[in-house]
Order: structure tokens, then C-alpha cells, then sequence
């Protein structure tokens, strides 16, 4: 087998909102292509000797905009058929970066791995479609809990340590299985970029549990996100990624004084939310 193309079509009944919705589909998974993000889509790990190239690359041929993300030998394209018809199509053009032989008996595990692969890619960009939270439960998680005799810290956005919870949830968002305290403590502290410990992960689980950011399953060490938790993971992600980053590294020559003081002054903006958001009484 030398390519296998296995797709789903998800039809629109407007063909104005299927383009428009398509278009902020683009604009918001862009970072699919990245190694940590595709390793869930194509369910592999990716390492730092695993061969690449992973990427998105979007096109625009005419008036139609696609979508295409790499990984290895192998693809998913995604764009609007017909104008109404959103369609994935998981592209295979080597089977052993699946882990499948190139043999023609081995068509149906080949099949069954690409819709698979399609199906991971929707649940990623459904759950980053309007993950946008509310001023209460933005508000609820910046107070340190205190209830029913229980105690623990708030979860601060622009904190370095809240920062990274939320990074290393957003990988693990679609990890089906649930995770446990050694899994999550590795994206933690790859993302924090320092030392941290079993007990401060227990800390920080103890933490988003009693937040209601994730729930530990019956009898076991393993816990799973809640939609809130989800939610809070993907907009803190994102808000960090496509705000503050570039307006920390935009706020250098050679960007012009009028880029650099319109930055200064949207930064300030944020910074008096979160402050105040810090100082409002609990609920």
C-alpha cells in the first residue's frame, strides 16, 4: 500500500456559516502541526529523535482556503467541499508510522487507525471552539478555596506555576484514559523549565481538584479534566500563546514607539483585570 485516504464529511446547512466557521477553525488550530499537539491527533509518541517534519501549513488557492497537518510521511487535510461541507481526510503514505504493515491484509487496521486519527483531530479542535470563560468561574479559580473545611491555593493566571498547570492540562486534554500525578508532572516541568517535585504536583492536584478543574476516578491515582477544566486550560493556553508572547516580544526594537506603546497599553489593561480580579471578595 502505497497511500490510503480515509475521509468524513460533516455537512453545513448554509454554505455563509460553514465558511465562516471554517475560516475561525483555521485561525484557532494552527498550532496543531507542533510535535505535541499532532503526537495525540496520530496517537504516537514524539520524542526528540523522532524525524519529522510536523507542521500546518494552510493554503489558499482561489477563494478556498485548506488546512494540512504533517506528520512523518503522513497528513490530514482539512477544507470546505462544495462550500458547505466541512471534510477530513487523513492522507497515509506510509504505513509503519502507524505501526502497520504495507501489506494488503492489513487494510482494515490501517482503515480503523485513520478514522481514528480523524475522529482525535475534531475532539481537539471542538474542545478549542469557544472555550472562552465567564468573568465568575475566571474570578472563582483567582480566590484561594475555603470551604467545608478544606483549604488551598488560587490558580492566578500569569503566575509562572498556574501557567504551566494549564500548558501541560492542554496537552493532556484529550488523553481519554485519564493521567496521574508522574504523567502531568513531566509537562509541568518541561514547561515551568526547572525542578519540580512529586509533592508540589500533589500540591497543584489538590489544588485543580478542589478548584473542580479535574476529578479523581473511583479507587485509583488517576484523574480526568471536567468540562470547566478543560475550558480553563484551553483559554489560559491560548491567551498566553496569542497575547501575552507576543506582546513580550513584540515590545523590542525593531517594532515603532506607536506599536510598542498600543502594546503597553493593552498590557497594562490585562494586568488590572487580573489585579483586580485577585482583590474581589471571595464568593
Amino acid at each position: 500500500m502505497r497511500q490510503v485516504e480515509i475521509s468524513r464529511a460533516l455537512v453545513f446547512d448554509d454554505p455563509r456559516r460553514a465558511r465562516a466557521f471554517f475560516e475561525a477553525l483555521v485561525a484557532d488550530n494552527i498550532g496543531i502541526g507542533r510535535p505535541e499537539q499532532i503526537a495525540i491527533v496520530f496517537a504516537r509518541q514524539v520524542r526528540k529523535t523522532t524525524k519529522g517534519p510536523f507542521r500546518t501549513r494552510v493554503f489558499d488557492p482561489g477563494v478556498d482556503v485548506k488546512i494540512d497537518f504533517s506528520y512523518k510521511h503522513s497528513r490530514i487535510k482539512q477544507y470546505l467541499k462544495d462550500g458547505r461541507a466541512l471534510r477530513i481526510e487523513a492522507v497515509i503514505n506510509k504505513p509503519s508510522d502507524l505501526d502497520i504493515l504495507a501489506r494488503l491484509e492489513h487494510l482494515p487496521q490501517l482503515i480503523d487507525k485513520a478514522r481514528a486519527i480523524n475522529h482525535r483531530l475534531l475532539i481537539i479542535e471542538r474542545a478549542g471552539q469557544s472555550c472562552a470563560i465567564g468573568s465568575a468561574l475566571f474570578e472563582r479559580i483567582h480566590q484561594p478555596y475555603n470551604r467545608e473545611g478544606h483549604r488551598t491555593g488560587a490558580l492566578r493566571f500569569g503566575d509562572s506555576r498556574a501557567m504551566a498547570l494549564a500548558g501541560a492540562l492542554h496537552i493532556l486534554t484529550h488523553a481519554v484514559t485519564g493521567f496521574t500525578n508522574k504523567s502531568l508532572r513531566g509537562h509541568v516541568a518541561g514547561l515551568l523549565g526547572q525542578p519540580y517535585s512529586p509533592s508540589k504536583m500533589s500540591y497543584d492536584l489538590r489544588r485543580l481538584r478542589l478548584h473542580g478543574l479535574i476529578a479523581r476516578l473511583p479507587h485509583s491515582n488517576t484523574y480526568t479534566l471536567t468540562p470547566e477544566g478543560i475550558r480553563v486550560a484551553v483559554f489560559y493556553s491560548k491567551l498566553q500563546n496569542r497575547l501575552l508572547r507576543p506582546l513580550l516580544d513584540a515590545d523590542k526594537p525593531p517594532a515603532t514607539i506607536e506599536i510598542r506603546r498600543a502594546l503597553k497599553t493593552l498590557e497594562a489593561a490585562v494586568t488590572d483585570y487580573i489585579h483586580n480580579a485577585r482583590l474581589a471578595p471571595a464568593a
